[in-house]
């Protein structure tokens, strides 16, 4: 794998949160709506060990749930994923 996947719904505020944070920081991903593909809710469950979301997967395998702003910037600075200077 070498995309980061965001797993959400968008009726969730931190949802929403993580698009916006990735959005604002110009690092892409591939959001994936578990209202549209409920099956996929079992997918970021086995992924974090829990039924919270959003459940962030990075290329590097690892992941973040319901991260902190903060963690998400930090993640998408460590792993590069943006050519935007800081």
């Amino acid at each position: 794998m070498n995309e980061t996947i965001i797993f959400g719904a968008d009726w969730c505020r931190d949802c929403r949160r993580a698009k916006l944070i990735f959005d604002r920081a110009g690092a892409p991903y591939r959001y994936i709506d578990l209202v549209a593909d409920p099956e996929a809710a079992g997918v970021a469950q086995d992924i974090s060990g829990r039924t919270n979301i959003p459940v962030i997967l990075y290329a590097d395998g690892s992941h973040q749930v319901e991260p902190s702003n903060a963690d998400m910037l930090q993640k998408i600075h460590d792993l590069q994923l943006t050519e935007k200077s800081e």
